[in-house]
């Protein structure tokens, strides 16, 4: 593990000072730059207005004409957890509006790639239920499928395209797009995931039909569906701003209560969590890899009919299915991790000394396609530095996923490579801190030299990953389970609204490693003599060879404060994201 440098989060002007908040918030929310006591308010009325999407009313106009007409509806989706997410929440929704001449289709990633492609089109002709005319609505893809969106208003399709991705110059020809992220479009939150794009889409329809006298009784309550948002949210790992934390705590909310569907709490016993409990994280680092699991390795549509079924024991099979594929992922992953390390490895020797490129590419010719994003991931989190993972999409191709740092968006930096070499990459599309590409195989050697000049010409060569922003060095009397559960409340946490990170110096009394990748510890804090119970996930730094086991060592510690429970037993718990040892002169 390199040394890190800790940094203090800047703070805003303290006006949480003025409110009822406990101690360790008021520090946390200043230090998340929240200017007023409206951005802690998680309330359905303060999201923003639907109306400010742009083409929204297009787009609903275009869905009533299918509806009236009794026209086909085929949902075109992704094959990862915001993809399947966005899927069940449109089909759910129109069920509730009574509306079930609907069906999905979901590319097969080794067979189709991503999104509405031709081939996909040819599918789509060849289905039953599908006639001519039929209305396709994209969700989480079809910005980048300019040749898939062609194919289909050729083929006859009318098209609506839903997604957040960030859009290129050229827009694919579809008959209406609604994307937050198109050029002049008004609508504040750029971080919306693809599912949330179709919750308010979702949202737009229920009023448009409202004013159409469609429904017989009341309006059906869409809040039922903020389960599947909160879900997809987390799963993709967009920024959490204001919007997406109101979507993602009113679905957690509901998950609690158990007012979700059959399928989500199905995941989330197969995970071993408690749905009364759930909180953010569970949704990103347990039940999304589950649903994840389905569309890399075989066929995400196991992982949404497990989202739309209804019945609970449907639902647990389904789950303990994906649950199957999941551990099958994860044995594939550590092989494929420790190998791309291996590659790093003898990159780093190949270089006797010198820095390895700002960005880095990994290929071996039998990596799984499916889990390259997962494995980018893992070695960008050791490297610090942004990372490509390529693997075998046939005899000509491969395909890449990109994994990167703060500080450095990857969609840019593939598309200054574009603009350098046009001939090297096939296709490629994505946002901020993850993208995908496609590349013919004799251009990978191209693409690996021109991607650090790429870096470079953007400025971003330079950039330090290997920094940890915390929110305070806290107190011994403050390290206690009430604050725990204090921080659990008070989020919901994740991509660009981290959890608090704090750090101390500790003695560190007792250390073992577990399943050979975890620390688990004892720790002695020097101010206040209170044993604390710790782990580092993915940890087992190079200087414990040099202590014994039940040796007396200082160290400093970087931590999230965390409630472990354990036989109906809970204490606190330090969940150590850093670790060093402190050199006593």
């Amino acid at each position: 593990m390199s040394k890190a440098l800790i940094k203090k989060r800047d703070v805003c002007s303290p006006w949480v000072n003025d409110t009822n908040l406990p101690d360790i918030l008021k520090v946390v929310y200043a230090r998340r730059q929240l200017e007023g006591s409206a951005a802690l308010d998680h309330s359905i009325q303060q999201l923003v207005d639907y109306k400010q999407l742009s083409n929204i009313d297009a787009a609903v106009e275009l869905m009533h004409e299918a509806m009236a007409s009794d026209t086909h509806i085929l949902i075109v989706g992704d094959f990862d957890a915001d993809g399947a997410t966005s899927t069940a929440l449109v089909i759910r929704a129109l069920a509730a509006f009574n509306y079930h001449n609907v069906s999905y289709l979901v590319p097969n990633r080794f067979d189709f790639g991503y999104g509405l492609s031709p081939e996909l089109v040819a599918v789509a002709n060849e289905m039953p239920a599908v006639k001519t005319g039929a209305l396709i609505i994209t969700v989480d893809n079809g910005i980048a499928c300019h040749a898939g969106v062609a194919a289909a208003r050729k083929a006859g399709f009318n098209v609506l395209v839903t997604d957040h991705h960030l859009p290129a110059d050229d827009l694919p020809e579809a008959n209406v797009i609604v994307n937050p992220n198109l050029s002049g479009d008004n609508f504040k939150s750029k971080s919306i995931a693809g599912v949330g794009v179709a919750f308010y889409l979702m949202l737009a329809l229920r009023a448009y039909l409202r004013e159409k006298n469609w429904f017989v009784d009341k309006p059906p309550n869409l809040a039922n569906l903020l389960d599947l948002v909160a879900l997809g949210t987390v799963a993709d790992v967009v920024s959490l701003d204001h919007t997406n934390r109101i979507l993602v705590e009113q679905g957690l909310q509901r998950i609690r209560k158990g007012q979700c569907c059959a399928g989500i709490l199905a995941l989330v016993e197969v995970s071993g969590r408690h749905a009364n409990k759930i909180v953010a994280s569970d949704l990103g680092f347990s039940i999304g890899p589950r649903l994840n699991a389905a569309g890399r390795l075989e066929d995400i549509s196991v992982g949404i009919e497990c989202l739309l079924t209804n019945n609970a024991d449907n639902a647990k099979e389904l789950a303990q299915m994906l649950d199957s594929i999941n551990q099958e992922r994860r044995e594939i992953q550590q092989t494929m991790s420790e190998e791309a390390m291996q590659i790093v490895s003898a990159l780093e020797a190949g270089l006797q000394g010198q820095s390895l490129p700002s960005a880095l590419v990994l290929y071996q010719a039998d990596w799984h396609q499916g889990v390259v994003g997962i494995v980018a991931s893992k070695v960008k989190g050791r490297l610090n530095k942004p990372v490509i993972v390529m693997a075998k999409a046939n005899d000509e191709e491969l395909k890449g996923s990109a994994r990167s740092i703060n500080g450095v968006n990857i969609r840019d930096v593939l598309e200054q490579v574009d603009k350098i070499a046009p001939e090297v990459i096939k296709k490629y599309g994505g946002h901020a801190m993850a993208a995908g590409l496609t590349i013919n195989i004799d251009q990978l050697d191209a693409f690996k030299r021109i991607l650090p000049v790429a870096m470079q010409q953007l400025g971003l060569d330079k950039v330090n990953a290997n920094e940890i922003y915390i929110d305070d060095d806290l107190a011994a009397k403050d390290i206690t389970m009430q604050n725990a559960l204090h921080i659990r409340n008070g989020g919901p946490w994740g991509q660009a609204f981290p959890e608090p990170l704090f750090e101390g110096r500790f003695i560190l009394l007792t250390w073992r490693i577990l399943k050979d990748a975890h620390l688990k510890m004892e720790l002695l804090n020097e101010k206040q003599q209170e044993k604390i119970n710790a782990i580092a996930f993915n940890t087992v730094p190079d200087w414990l060879g040099d202590i014994g086991v039940n040796q007396v060592t200082h160290v400093h510690v970087v931590y999230r404060l965390d409630v472990n429970e354990f036989r109906g037993i809970s204490s606190v718990q330090l969940m150590v994201e850093y670790i060093e040892k402190i050199n006593e002169e």
